[in-house]
């Protein structure tokens, strides 16, 4: 029996704790649950109305001269004196004397040339008086023998005469030509403008057609902008043709420091390039290196700069902050009750910066311009003051 006991006592035990456990779990009180609300996301809002819009086609290219030029040399000999603007860099004016070359064979020639014309025009002298004393003794004849017939040229010395008349023609063409090569041993500017490369200097001899610096014009310059098919759509290209001008704002940093110059658009070259698919258009700029002191900064050749083309007008749109927009297309509108619902909305056109919008939205609707990650709709917002962004128009 006591055995017994032994072996069922523990088990009686563990039997009357499971039962008490039991007893005590069911009737415990129940658990106040309270609902869970979802904090509302702090976004930035703007409102939306619609602005006048011009659109800005954007492109970039590095300046280069209107007129580059190779001078060379018309005539052969040693040069003698150089121009002080005869160096990289040098600015010189149409009709300066930029190099001189030894015009002493030049000088000969001249007086050669001289001295063949004033032969010639004895000649051409001698001939004249012997066919006049023809003529004379040709009308004594006549009246001697009664002849009635007319003289012959031969007889009268005309083809001796014409003879003497072309070899003075001749004379004075070799004395041109002697003249000319004489005044071009003196070079001098074809135009107001810069030496890139000085190629020739002082004590050097130059055959004809030798080079002697490398220059451009520094009235103009010019910047080739290449534009790609879906930017042509916002141009008004076919207007070059007729003469108009398109406006442009180039810009470059330089030392730090952003500088601004006015062109405009003057030509399209009229092709695509066959492996880029752009279409190259022309930007002239007056005066780049500020020759007439207005005291902006000079445009120098190589400068890179970006360009902003002045388009067509787009009429009243929305400017639609690019980081507002989700998957590209969809802007999170914030309703009364401020939850935010998406919108489709259609893209005119999109830079940077901006998205300009004409569908989708409507005049005075509130939308997020915060990122929103994993947005839903009717997700609850809150804001404060709103921050209204404009593009640069």
């Amino acid at each position: 029996m006591a055995r017994t006991l032994k072996v069922f006592l523990p088990i009686l035990f563990i039997v009357l704790a499971i039962g008490g456990s039991f007893v005590m779990v069911q009737s415990r009180p129940a658990a106040m649950q309270k609902p869970v609300s979802l904090p509302a996301l702090l976004v930035a809002v703007n409102t939306a109305a619609r602005i006048p819009v011009t659109f800005m086609v954007r492109s970039q290219g590095s300046v280069s001269p209107r007129t580059e030029t190779t001078l060379m040399s018309e005539v052969s000999g040693q040069i003698i004196d150089v121009s002080s603007a005869f160096v990289s860099g040098g600015f010189f004016k149409r009709g300066d004397i930029l190099v001189r070359i030894d015009p002493r064979n030049y000088q000969s020639a001249v007086k050669r040339a001289k001295a063949g014309v004033a032969k010639a025009q004895t000649q051409v002298a001698t001939e004249s008086a012997l066919s006049g004393y023809a003529y004379e003794d040709w009308q004594r004849l006549r009246e001697f023998d009664q002849v009635t017939r007319e003289a012959s040229s031969l007889a009268l010395r005309k083809p001796q005469l014409q003879a003497a008349l072309a070899e003075l023609e001749s004379k004075e063409a070799d004395l041109e030509m002697a003249q000319e090569d004489l005044n071009r041993t003196v070079i001098r500017a074809p135009y107001n403008g810069m030496v890139r490369e000085k190629i020739a200097d002082v004590g050097q001899f130059v055959n004809i057609s030798g080079q002697l610096a490398r220059t451009f014009a520094v009235d103009r310059a010019e910047v080739r902008l290449p534009l790609a098919q879906q930017d042509l759509q916002f141009l008004d290209i076919t207007s070059l043709a007729a003469g108009a001008r398109l406006p442009v704002t180039l810009t470059a940093d330089i030392g730090g420091q952003t500088f601004t110059w006015s062109a405009q658009i003057v030509r399209s070259e009229g092709v695509f390039d066959a492996t880029s698919r752009m279409l190259y258009v022309v930007a002239q700029i007056e005066d780049p290196y500020d020759l007439e002191g207005t005291g902006r900064e000079p445009l120098r050749m190589g400068t890179f700069v970006t360009a902003e083309i002045s388009g067509n007008a787009g009429g009243q749109l929305f400017a639609i902050p690019r980081h507002a927009l989700s998957r590209g297309k969809t802007l999170w509108l914030v309703d009364d009750q401020l939850r935010i619902q998406p919108s489709d909305v259609h893209i005119v056109r999109m830079d940077e910066k901006f998205a300009y919008v004409d569908k989708g939205l409507e005049e005075g609707d509130r939308y997020a311009i915060t990122p929103i990650d994993r947005p839903l709709p009717g997700m609850k917002v809150r804001f404060g003051e709103s921050s209204r962004q404009l593009p640069d128009l």
